[in-house]
């Protein structure tokens, strides 16, 4: 049976001190995920064509934006995979609070960059540890919240990244013009570390398992493992590339619409921080809408509804040009769907593998996905043969077909009552 158990009852008020301190500190560590990862997004090319002296409206600067993303998603895959193996060995809190440390920094040094390509090593060694905080905060929550709680979590930690992106908008909107500063803003949550060393235990669960001989990587592609790994990491590959790419260029498409084209440079970036103010708030509605499935009909029907969705509403929102307002509310349903299936991703993938596993499969399954992206969000935005951007998303959302095929293959999450056994 693929409903998850909701047998016990279990609110808010019975989660211990340790599991709130614990929820409270993955929550937090997404929400600057999220901020972090998108401040780039929303000035990239105001920012690299200061750095390049170009105009933002150069082709040029697009390309080279774009080459910055995808070095971002890149080191996101490299750094859930690095940091997913140390968080099984040194533990899920020493891995948050260094993963935190690396990807508030980096952020913040990027307000330092002196050209293109200073700039993109900042970015990919702040995606190192963006990458790294995923597994280590949703590995922590999976161990030590009750069962019954995971699609919520889920979607709650999920919706942590959709706040972090929520104030990235705010952050851009209220510093439009000093590029600089924004990334310096980036910096602030270095300051959590502190409280997350003091405050938030180690699971339990892992604690019990490390004194047992810990298993290698090799073990992911062996026995029952590995078709778990395989189609974990081409459902995650598939919801990757189609979400990062149509982040990544929906506000650059939003910029090129012939009826903003007379307005002022800062016209235009308030109406994209305000359009993305918008997505993304409705995506954390997106998020506890698949849990909802999920938790009542399981995951893999979630999954497909929700790459259903994706690639209706995308052919609805770019079938046809659209003027600033017609494409609002399409736009808006895109990004219901598109982003709201990570709301199932955080509390499933690590309980598909063993604990000391845990964030090694998480990490290298979901992230793996990352190098992917990096390509789609190139190939959908530079390398296809098409000038028009609005053709090129349209484009993208024939990999719903696909993720819809893998996603019907997807395994459920192992019940507490098996967890018990």
């Amino acid at each position: 049976m693929s409903k998850l158990s909701s047998t016990q009852s279990v609110t808010l008020s019975t989660l211990t001190l340790t599991q709130r301190r614990v929820g409270a500190a993955a929550w937090f560590g997404w929400l600057f995920d999220g901020l972090d990862g998108y401040l780039y997004v929303l000035v990239a090319t105001s920012f690299v064509g200061q750095l390049m002296n170009l105009a933002p409206s150069d082709p040029v600067v697009a390309h080279h934006a774009a080459f910055i993303q995808a070095a971002f998603l890149v080191g996101w895959a490299l750094g859930g995979a690095f940091f997913g193996r140390i968080g099984d060995k040194i533990g899920r809190v020493r891995t948050l609070s260094l993963t935190i440390l690396t990807y508030a920094l980096f952020t913040g040094l990027s307000s330092f960059a002196v050209n293109w390509q200073m700039l993109l090593a900042f970015r990919f060694l702040t995606a190192l540890g963006i990458g790294g905080e995923w597994a280590a905060g949703a590995s922590l929550v999976a161990e030590t919240w009750p069962p019954p709680w995971r699609a919520w979590a889920g979607a709650g930690l999920q919706s942590a990244f959709q706040c972090g992106l929520l104030l990235a908008g705010g952050v851009a909107t209220l510093l439009a013009g000093n590029d600089r500063w924004v990334f310096l803003a980036g910096a602030l949550p270095a300051v959590m570390v502190f409280w997350l060393r003091k405050s938030v235990p180690e699971s339990e669960a892992w604690h019990k398992a490390s004194i047992q001989k810990k298993p290698s990587v090799a073990e992911l592609f062996k026995g029952r493992l590995l078709r778990t790994t395989v189609l974990t990491i081409l459902v995650c590959s598939f919801a990757l590339t189609l979400t990062w790419a149509f982040i990544f260029w929906f506000p650059q498409q939003l910029l090129r619409l012939k009826d903003l084209q007379n307005w002022s440079p800062q016209a235009r970036q308030h109406y994209i921080a305000e359009v993305t103010v918008l997505v993304n708030f409705v995506a954390i509605g997106g998020n506890f809408f698949a849990a909802a499935i999920a938790k009542y009909f399981g995951y893999r029907r979630s999954a497909v509804l929700m790459f259903l969705g994706s690639g209706l509403f995308l052919w609805l929102t770019y079938g046809v040009p659209r003027n600033h307002i017609s494409i609002i509310l399409p736009a808006v349903l895109a990004h219901f769907f598109v982003q709201g299936i990570f709301g199932l991703f955080p509390l499933y993938v690590p309980m598909l593998f063993p604990t000391l596993l845990r964030t090694t499969g998480a990490g290298f399954c979901y992230n793996i996905g990352r190098v992917v992206a990096a390509f789609g969000t190139i190939f959908f935005g530079v390398i296809l043969p098409i000038k028009d951007l609005r053709i090129a998303i349209l484009y993208l959302a024939l990999l719903t077909i696909p993720a819809i095929c893998i996603a019907m293959l997807i395994p459920e999450p192992m019940t507490e009552e098996k967890e018990a056994r």
